[in-house]
Formats: structure tokens, C-alpha cells, sequence
């Protein structure tokens, strides 16, 4: 808290606030906001501390009355309408629970924020038009009820889907949290997971910005509007695009915070003052700050206040008072907060009735519009609307109203709920009331009327997703035609063969301008550069400063219309960008092909929740997880080498996820996907691997293109004429150069013929193969369905073993569908710095290990004898009291 001092000469203070009255009074609130900060400079200059200073202010609404504009509403209809949403999102919850037990549901995140969406519905957030695409709202997760409630009025959801709410596996219910993959007519964001709303509201109001400024489509008047509660900014996301958003002066943006000073279990802050605190931060990144705290019952106290008492006393007042102080009524409060004779006298005339009556600003219509219109009209920052109000509100405070356990009440007694209908004026009767039966006026009423009306006005409903058919020209594999031949006797890695496949990719006339590449930093590392001469380093600004090494070739080019986002180190920044670009088709009806590279270990592991969100709202592109694998890395160690980004790739329904060993298999996937994604239109995304490891590249082999695609293909045939034994090698990504040689030692050292399968995608055969086993399990009577890894082995003899620079886990995903004796080598535990040779033989994976693993099949087969492993383990070195990688 800032420290406060004693007024010890309260006849100069009051000369100096007499003074400031009169310079607003008779030259206006600019001149006097000019002389306070030339007197604060001044002060700073001589060593004079500010106290507050420019960061905070005192603990009061930053529009005075006298700024507001005229209300242009109906308020009385309003709070009838206001008040119908109120019940049916309350009905909502309680059905689901009476009816189907326990699906749950929240009373009292929507019952704080009512007030803030309504008004931004009847007079702020644009719908839209054929002539406009509209605002984009990111709606906070928790208060989806309210949504729903809405939309039930709005004639978009039946009562039927109302009644099914969070009952969605019989097709007739609505999502419990904003999930367009759920309903994607309906939610355009998923925002529930906290923080996530946030960053990618600030990268959304800039990556309209990057489309305008490329000359791909116009920004226009859209606005982002982000709501979260106080609490939520606790997420280091919520607050970690701030600083991006001030900088890049994204006046297209508007965070309302609603700050009801609680957070699921209790208080944000509270010992402390959260509001001061945020409206610190704000400042601080270079945010436009509007407080609304107070109502408008609290302008007369304000106005009588003719020293300031009354704002001192509220900005000491640290949050947990204030909250016990509303839940405790007027009495209480007049005794804790107007605790001097100056206050006392400020409420002398009034009621305790009067005093617990005020409301505070989140729940004033007047007070909000006031903010929204300034926000709007603001240019060059980024707006936030701190906005204070109670968890609960409407509620009772005897039962949740601003009490600590709002978040988990989920009932309320027959006395509530009267007193909730008296509160709010429903025109319910007792049964409606207690069997919480919905209520929906007739379609000629007033409040019907108005509420169409005014969303006819502003452009149509929201949330909506709208999606309409923008298929892209996507080139020919033989395009690709340089990475398909291969590189001859040069050593390049995937990586590289990515810079080529992205090089023609944006050469093309129609998909070109599309790519979005998006970077956290070390583009350099990845060998990537050429980017920059090519198509330039996004920046708002344009490039201010001259580079250090603007006379090489591929120096550091920033441009106004560059292609590039390169974010800096922040792999959730970039998802968040990513996200803006591969969702574009519906967001802006202009597709986007974003490629986000980066250390494929700070992917699914770093940033997992970002990509499972954009899964959720059927995302189109490629991530591109590079310096893949865990011994492809070398030298990094144990938190950069990455073992286990493709099981857990797996996991995501709408991932498709493939770890190419060359560059033809990786020209091959990417063309595909480009496809899948922009021609067919399909809702997946690519997770692609490639390695910094320099192998040469060989040329493709003839018609691979399917199985490199359906996850496996025949590499290298093995003569199996002149031998006896017979194994199937697997191996993907750098390790399939070992699984090769590791076939080369078979015939040579024990003459067992070896076919060499490259499996750029046991993800995907795992995906095939538990659909063949459903479809077999549900439909008996059907010719079995064979999965595609057993059609490619069907006939092949012998064990197979299976090695990748991953887990094991993740081989053995196709364990199922193998009806023969499987082995599988892989990197489980933890990494570490070493060179590729020795990492390959500290995690087993090297192709002496593949060898023994091949001879232990044919043991295990009984094809061959014990002691021939153990003679090979001897003649390759192997120790077989060599610890354990995975426990050490």
C-alpha cells in the first residue's frame, strides 16, 4: 500500500485544492491534467517523490459525472431484459442439476458480469454484415450461461438444448465452456483454461493489424473486446502480451476486467488493493486506463466530499474490508467506512438501507456505457476497463453474494429464490419459480422487440461462428521437385529441406501471401534466415535504426508489410499468433497458412494447453518442431532435448503428427496437409518433426506418397533368398539412418536379411488401427478390417522391432495391431549433453542396440539361440551392467 501522511496545515491544503478546482472550472480538465503532470515532472527532477505517481490513482471512477454521455437506451427495459437472463442462466444450472445429477455449472460468474455484456450487446459489440465481419468478443469461459440464456431469448438455442445443458453426448445439449469444436455456429473462442482468452485477444488486435499492414485485408473499425475477472490476471499469459499491446499502440483492443475482488476460493488481493495493482500494470505497458468502481448512488457522496475524505478512506481500504463491509449491509459499513465526523456527516441523512443499496460500478449500466463509449473512441493505447463488482451479485448475501464461497454455490433455498424473483421483478409464479422453469416473453413484447432491435442494429448475434468456403490452389507435389531428387553426396538436414519447401511455397501467386512464419526467436538456429532478405521481419513501425549488419546478405530486415512474425522468446506469444492465423478462415473469412517453428521440446510440453485450445476451435497449419529428438540434439542436455512431443501429440484428435527422415517424406506431408487443410477444408493441423542433423537426402523412391502419408512405407527390400532368418526393421526420423545400418550388420554379421519400413507417423497407424478394431467390434458380421500396418507386413516374415528418438511408449502405440513378437527401443528418461554417437549408445537406440534388439526377437521366436545376443553384445561392446537410462 502507499504510505499516507498527516495533513499538519489543512488551510494550505485546502488553498491548493481550491486552487485545482478553479483551474478545471475555468480553463478545463486538459489544462489541469497538463499543470499536475508539469508539477510532477518538476517534483521528480528536484527529488521529490510522487506518492501514487503516474501509475496509480486514487480509488475512484476515472469518469466523473459530468463526463458521461446521455444513456441512449431503454434502462428499464434493460433490467427486465438483464433480469430474464439472470433467471435462465440460473434455471439453466439448476436443472442439470436436479435432472441429471452432477454436471454442474456456476451461478456466480455470470451473475457479476451481467451487466458488463449487456450493455456492450444493446449498444457496443458489432455483429456481422455482408458489409463488415465485426467485432470479435472474447467472452470469459465461466460465465457461459449467460451466453446461452441470451441466445435462448434470441431464438438461437430451443429450450430443449437449455435443458441439456452440459448433456451433450446425445447430441441435444450445449457445452459447458465456450468450445467451438462442440458448436462451431456458436463460440468462435475458447477462452475457459485461464489466462489463455487474454494473450490471445492482444495477438489477435495485432495480427489484424499484420493483415492490413501486408495489404491482405483491412483492419477497419474492428474491435477486440476480452473479458476476464481479476483473478484470472494472476495467469502469467493474462498479463504476458501487455507489454506487446502498449508498444504496438493496439488501440483496436479492450480488456474489461472484472474485478469482484474474488477468485475461486476467496479474496485476490486480500490484504492489498487489486484494482491499484492492475491499474499499475496497465499502466506500466503503455494501457489506456479506465476505473468504474462506484455507481452512480455514490456521485452524491462524491459531490458533498469537498476534501477528498471520502477517496482516501475507499484507497486505504485494503479489498478484504471492502468485501466484508458490502457482505455485512449498511450498518456495518456506515460504522467501518464513514469512521470520522467529516464522513459520518457525509451520511448523516441516510438510511442503512440507502448506504447497503449502493452498487458498486460493474453493475451500473450508466457508469459502463460511460466506459465503453470512452474506450472506443480512444486512439494510439490499447484500452483496459477496470471494472469493480460483486461475485454473485443478485444472489443474496446470505448465500453467495460477495462471500468467499461464490464460486462453488450451486443451490439455492425456496427463500432464495423468491428473493431473488422480488429483487429482479420476474413475472414468475411459485411452481415456475421452484420447478426453474424457463421464461421467455412473448415474441411482441417489449423486452422481445427491443432486444432484436437493437442486435439488428449493431449487425447480428453474438457469439457466432460463421464459416464460409475459401478453397486455395494448392501447388503439385512436383513443385517440390529440388527436395524430391534429394541432395546427392551434400550432407542437409530436414530443417533445411524445410527452408526450401517454405522458399517455393512462397513464391507461389495464390498461397504465397498466406504463409504466415511465425518464430520465437532463433531463426538462425534452425537455418531459416533466408527469411529474412526474402520476405522481411514483421514491424509496425518499419525498420527505425540502421542493423548492424545491413551489408551482408542476409541481414536483420524488419518492414512495415513484412511476412515473418518473429515474437521474441515467448512460445505462448507465438501460439497465440499462430492461433489468429490458423483460424482466420472463419475469424476473418481469409485463410492463412501459419508455419510456428520452434525447439520442438517447448511445444506440447511448454505451451500444451494452447494447442489443445486450438484444436478446439478447428485450427488450420503446421507446427514445426524442430531440432527435434532426443539424441538429435546434441550437446543440449536434459531440458532441450525432446523425447516425448509425438506421444503426446497422439493424444490430440485433430492432430496429425508425422517425424519425416528426409526431405521428400517432409515435401510429400507438407503438400498433403496444404491440402487436407486448404483445399478439402478439413479442421486438422500438422505437427511435423525435423532434425539439425546433417545426413545426405536421398531422391524419393516411386509411389512412397501414400505410405509416407498413412504413416509407413517399405524403405529398403531385403533379399530373403539366400537366408534363413528374417526381421522388419522400423525406424523414423534421424534414427531411420541407424535402423539402415543396423540392417547392413544383420547380413554382414549374421546374414539375416533385414526390410527397412520408414514409419513417419506411428500416430497415425495408431489412429487406423483403432478405428479398423471399432469398426470390427461393432460390426461383426462385416468382413474384418485389416489396419494398414498389418496390410504393409502382411506378407513379411519375421519379428518386428521398432526404433525412434523418442520414448518407447510411442512405438508401441501400434502394439494392437501387430499379431507377431514386437520389440520396441526408444529414449525414455532424462537427456543430456553429449554427442549424437553417444547419446544414441547411452539411450539404446544406436544400431549395435538395434542389432541385439533383432537377434532377441529371433530368441524370442525361438529362431535363435540366447547366447548368440549375448556373443554379439560382446563383439559390439555392449555392457550388459550398463545402468539403466531411464533411472539415471
Amino acid at each position: 500500500m502507499t504510505k499516507t501522511w498527516s495533513d499538519n496545515d489543512p488551510v494550505e491544503t485546502k488553498e491548493w485544492l481550491d486552487s485545482l478546482a478553479s483551474l478545471i472550472r475555468y480553463e478545463g480538465k486538459e489544462r489541469a491534467q497538463f499543470i499536475l503532470q508539469a508539477l510532477l515532472a518538476a517534483a521528480e527532477q528536484q527529488g521529490v517523490k510522487s506518492g501514487l505517481g503516474a501509475l496509480m490513482t486514487s480509488y475512484c471512477n476515472t469518469l466523473s459525472a459530468e463526463d458521461q454521455p446521455d444513456y441512449p437506451g431503454d434502462l428499464k427495459i434493460e433490467a427486465a431484459i438483464e433480469a430474464i437472463l439472470r433467471w435462465n442462466a440460473i434455471a439453466m444450472v439448476l436443472q442439470a442439476k436436479s435432472k441429471a445429477g452432477g454436471v454442474g455449472g456456476h451461478l456466480s460468474s455470470f451473475a457479476s458480469i451481467a451487466t458488463l455484456y449487456e450493455v456492450g450487446m444493446h449498444h457496443f459489440f458489432r455483429g456481422p454484415t455482408k458489409d463488415s465481419l465485426g467485432d470479435l468478443v472474447y467472452f470469459q469461459g465461466h460465465s457461459s450461461e449467460g451466453n446461452y440464456a441470451r441466445a435462448f431469448l434470441e431464438g438461437r438455442i430451443s429450450e430443449k438444448q437449455l435443458k441439456h445443458f452440459r448433456q451433450e453426448a446425445g447430441g441435444e445439449g450445449v457445452s459447458s465452456y465456450p468450445h467451438p469444436w462442440l458448436m462451431p455456429n456458436f463460440w468462435q473462442f475458447a477462452t475457459v483454461s485461464l489466462g489463455l482468452g487474454m494473450l490471445q485477444g492482444v495477438y489477435q488486435a495485432r495480427f489484424l493489424h499484420y493483415l492490413e499492414n501486408r495489404g491482405l485485408l483491412p483492419a477497419g473499425d474492428r474491435k477486440v473486446w476480452v473479458f476476464c475477472g481479476d483473478g484470472e490476471m494472476d495467469e502469467p499469459d493474462a498479463i504476458a502480451g501487455l507489454t506487446l499491446a502498449g508498444r504496438e499502440k493496439l488501440d483496436n483492443l479492450v480488456f474489461v476486467v472484472n474485478c469482484n475482488l474474488q477468485r475461486l476460493d476467496g479474496l485476490v488481493r486480500s490484504n492489498y488493493k487489486v484494482v491499484q495493482e492492475l491499474e499499475s500494470l496497465f499502466r506500466g505497458a503503455g494501457w489506456h486506463v479506465i476505473k468504474v468502481l462506484w455507481g452512480s448512488g455514490w456521485d452524491k457522496l462524491f459531490a458533498k466530499d469537498k476534501t477528498g475524505a471520502l477517496v482516501k478512506r475507499l484507497t486505504e481500504c485494503v479489498d478484504g474490508d471492502l468485501q466484508t463491509a458490502y457482505v455485512r449491509g449498511g450498518a456495518y459499513t456506515r460504522e467501518f467506512l464513514f469512521n470520522t465526523d467529516e464522513l459520518k456527516a457525509l451520511v448523516a441523512d441516510w438510511s442503512d438501507e440507502e448506504i447497503a443499496g449502493l452498487k458498486r460500478g460493474a453493475h451500473d449500466p450508466v457508469k459502463i456505457y460511460a466506459a465503453y463509449h470512452a474506450a472506443t473512441r480512444h486512439k494510439g493505447q490499447p484500452t483496459v476497463i477496470l471494472t469493480q463488482g460483486v461475485k454473485g451479485y443478485g444472489l443474496g448475501t446470505t448465500t453467495a453474494e460477495g462471500r468467499n464461497v461464490a464460486h462453488n454455490q450451486l443451490d439455492l433455498t425456496e427463500e432464495e429464490l423468491k428473493a431473488f424473483r422480488d429483487r429482479f421483478n420476474l413475472p414468475l409464479n411459485d411452481k415456475e419459480l421452484l420447478s426453474f422453469s424457463f421464461y421467455k416473453p412473448e415474441k411482441d413484447s417489449a423486452e422481445m422487440q427491443y432486444l432484436q432491435a437493437q442486435r439488428e442494429k449493431l449487425g447480428g448475434y453474438l457469439p457466432s461462428r460463421r464459416v464460409e468456403s475459401h478453397p486455395l490452389t494448392v501447388p503439385d507435389l512436383s513443385v517440390f521437385d529440388a527436395v524430391l531428387k534429394g541432395s546427392g553426396d551434400r550432407a542437409i538436414s530436414t530443417t533445411m529441406a524445410l527452408g526450401r519447401i517454405l522458399n517455393v511455397l512462397l513464391k507461389e501467386k495464390e498461397i504465397g501471401p498466406r504463409i504466415v512464419p511465425i518464430f520465437s526467436d532463433e531463426v538462425r538456429t534452425f537455418g531459416l534466415e533466408t527469411l529474412f532478405r526474402q520476405v522481411g521481419i514483421y514491424s509496425s513501425v518499419g525498420q527505425r535504426y540502421t542493423p548492424e549488419d545491413k551489408e551482408q546478405f542476409l541481414y536483420y530486415h524488419e518492414a512495415k508489410d513484412g511476412q515473418v512474425l518473429e515474437e521474441g522468446i515467448t512460445e505462448a506469444g507465438c501460439m497465440a499468433s499462430w492461433i489468429a492465423a490458423a483460424t482466420s478462415y472463419a475469424t476473418h473469412q481469409f485463410p492463412m497458412v501459419p508455419f510456428f517453428t520452434y525447439y520442438s521440446m517447448f511445444g506440447f510440453q511448454r505451451v500444451g494447453d494452447y494447442i489443445w485450445a486450438a484444436s478446439d476451435m478447428r485450427a488450420r497449419g503446421f507446427l514445426i518442431g524442430a531440432t527435434a529428438g532426443r539424441t538429435t540434439l546434441e550437446g543440449e542436455g536434459l531440458q532441450h532435448q525432446d523425447g516425448n512431443s509425438l506421444l503426446i501429440a497422439s493424444t490430440f484428435p485433430t492432430c496429425r503428427a508425422y517425424d519425416p527422415a528426409y526431405g521428400y517424406e517432409m515435401a510429400v506431408i507438407i503438400q498433403h496437409g496444404l491440402k487436407e487443410m486448404y483445399a478439402e477444408e478439413k479442421d486438422v493441423f500438422y505437427y511435423i518433426m525435423a532434425m539439425n542433423e546433417r545426413y545426405a537426402q536421398p531422391a524419393m523412391p516411386e509411389g512412397v506418397e501414400e505410405g509416407i502419408i498413412r504413416g509407413m512405407y517399405l524403405f529398403q527390400k531385403a533379399d530373403t533368398s539366400k537366408t534363413k532368418h528374417t526381421v522388419q526393421l522400423l525406424g523414423s526420423g534421424a534414427i531411420l539412418n541407424e535402423v539402415i545400418e543396423a540392417a547392413a550388420l544383420l547380413k554382414k554379421d549374421f546374414d539375416i536379411a533385414a526390410n527397412v519400413w520408414s514409419v513417419t507417423s506411428f500416430s497415425e497407424l495408431r489412429r487406423d488401427g483403432a478405428a479398423c478394431e471399432r469398426e470390427n467390434m461393432l460390426v461383426g458380421d462385416k468382413k474384418p478390417a485389416v489396419p494398414y500396418v498389418a496390410q504393409c507386413l502382411k506378407n513379411q516374415t519375421g519379428p518386428v522391432i521398432a526404433a525412434t528418438d523418442y520414448v518407447r511408449a510411442y512405438a508401441d502405440l501400434i502394439r494392437p495391431y501387430l499379431e507377431r513378437t514386437y520389440v520396441t527401443l526408444g529414449t525414455d528418461g532424462f537427456g543430456r549433453s553429449d554427442t549424437r554417437e553417444s547419446l544414441r549408445r547411452f539411450f539404446e537406440v544406436d544400431r549395435y542396440y538395434i542389432v541385439v534388439a533383432a537377434l532377441y526377437a529371433l530368441v524370442k521366436e525361438g529362431e535363435l539361440k540366447p547366447a548368440q545376443v549375448a556373443a554379439a553384445m560382446k563383439k559390439y561392446g555392449i555392457d550388459p551392467k550398463k545402468p539403466n537410462p531411464v533411472t539415471v
